[in-house]
């Protein structure tokens, strides 16, 4: 099951072609006119990930399909995804302008990890309503990143790094994310970074990962080689949350990927996310989202 579309299978599938160049070391960044970048009318993609960052500013109505719910947008909006964020773009008129950029996670390799930031992290706001007065400003961005890209400035990838980052502060500043009260120390948050990423490097559930290997916060301390109460004081310091949660919300986001985008049977999805009786998976699941894995395939 191929669950992660390339950024060259982006290009294929919209131009037959591939850029000039994706270099996979510096990363790869561009900006696409949406009235003329639909050269064929491209095939309806499965919901699925990408291994690129989008970040897509459109002037139109359409829904967005995330793994448990849909999202429309009636006017305009600005809409970020990630590798970390399945979904399926659904346009339902023609009358539509505006632009999108992509780009590699290479292309911010040394220049901060863009999973931090709270736009690209499960269970926070990716659609971002705008008023006209917000869309204008935005495709002044837009079109500053297009006379970048066609510039000699010897240091335009960095002058496009900070027009990205113009797009990001500007939507977390709609809707700001409460500060704990008690902010974690720097330990804590390296220590929280690594159990995310351990986390993290079990999925998506496919040929290459087909099951889940640690699912306990035991597991995770052991694999640290920390005492669980640390890992679990680091969690809950950094997040507000425990890391039960943490890993239970993980595997829920999967489950629901799992059950509406691929063919495996429940007993197989209950096995690849490590339960090793269906009933448990079927009550772990229901208790998460208050209704069966069978009836929410269905819905």
């Amino acid at each position: 099951m191929n669950t992660v579309e390339t950024i060259e299978e982006l290009y294929q599938r919209y131009f037959n072609e591939l850029p000039e160049r994706i270099h996979k070391e510096i990363g790869h960044f561009n900006v696409l006119k949406v009235q003329t970048s639909l050269q064929k009318t491209p095939e309806p993609l499965p919901f699925s990930r990408r291994d690129y960052y989008k970040i897509m500013l459109v002037k139109g109505s359409y829904k967005v399909h995330f793994a448990d719910g849909t999202a429309e947008v009636k006017k305009q909006a600005l809409v970020f995804s990630s590798p970390q964020i399945p979904y399926n773009c659904e346009f339902t008129n023609e009358n539509r302008i505006g632009f999108f950029c992509v780009f590699t996670p290479a292309f911010f390799n040394n220049y901060g990890n863009l999973n931090d930031y709270e736009i690209f992290q499960l269970g926070y706001r990716h659609i971002f309503e705008l008023t006209d007065e917000q869309l204008k400003k935005l495709t002044g961005v837009y079109k500053s990143m297009l006379e970048e890209l066609d510039s000699h400035y010897i240091h335009k990838e960095d002058a496009l790094r900070h027009l990205t980052f113009e797009l990001i502060h500007f939507a977390m500043k709609m809707y700001p994310v409460a500060k704990h009260e008690t902010q974690p120390t720097g330990a804590s948050q390296r220590t929280y970074a690594i159990f995310l990423e351990l986390l993290e490097r079990q999925f998506p559930i496919d040929k290459n990962h087909p099951t889940v290997h640690f699912r306990s916060a035991s597991d995770f301390a052991k694999q640290l080689n920390v005492h669980v109460n640390h890992l679990n004081r680091a969690v809950k310091a950094t997040t507000g949350k425990t890391t039960v949660q943490i890993i239970s919300e993980r595997i829920v986001q999967e489950a629901k990927i799992l059950l509406k985008q691929s063919n495996m049977s429940v007993s197989e999805i209950a096995y690849a996310l490590g339960f090793r009786e269906v009933s448990n998976f079927n009550n772990f699941f229901k208790k998460h989202t208050q209704m069966g894995p069978s009836k929410f395939r269905s819905v």
